[in-house]
């Protein structure tokens, strides 16, 4: 007997029940194997999109930094070349310690160089000790250190107390460069 005659033996209720049952599991199949792909192809496209929309937003970012960055080198490199030729740091602090009325205030100027490694130029620090200075001598030092176009740094500074009566300080200063 095939499985038609044997279905067409059934009572008709026991024929819609079978039917209901294989119509329950093609559905079934359809949407598992059908319908689900796709609406899960969409979802994994979207989540694919936000992904590639934050990469692109960090790339964008990254871009700007970048040309902050490449400015501010080139900035650097044309600074670099307009300083004096034979500039050293250890002169440069002097001549403004000069200029600011403090020359005969420095009790110590250590100099010392650093050559960088993978580079044609070398660290140049000088440490410097000034001896019962005014604060208002001191901040118009540093004003001329920091403000100039010699790309000269004020890495640390320690201000003490000298006098209390006259207001005067001491303070040590660790000025940087790059030298070639």
């Amino acid at each position: 007997m095939t499985l038609l005659a044997k279905f067409n033996k059934l009572n008709k209720r026991e024929r819609y029940a079978i039917m209901l049952g294989v119509g329950v599991a093609v559905i079934f199949l359809i949407v598992q194997f059908i319908v689900e792909p796709i609406f899960n192809q969409a979802e994994q496209k979207k989540q694919r999109l936000q992904t590639k929309s934050v990469m692109l937003e960090q790339m964008r970012q990254w871009q700007v930094e970048y040309n902050r960055l490449t400015r501010k080198a080139d900035m650097s490199k044309s600074r670099f070349r307009n300083r004096k030729r034979g500039f050293t740091l250890f002169a440069f602090l002097n001549q403004l310690a000069g200029e600011a009325g403090i020359k005969d205030r420095i009790t110590n100027m250590k100099p010392t160089k650093k050559a960088q490694k993978n580079s044609p130029y070398k660290l140049s620090r000088v440490e410097m000790k000034l001896d019962a200075i005014t604060l208002e001598q001191l901040t118009n030092y540093l004003y001329k250190v920091e403000t100039s176009k010699n790309m000269v740094e004020i890495k640390k500074i320690s201000i003490s107390k000298k006098d209390k009566k006259q207001g005067l300080i001491t303070a040590v200063l660790q000025v940087e460069t790059f030298e070639t």
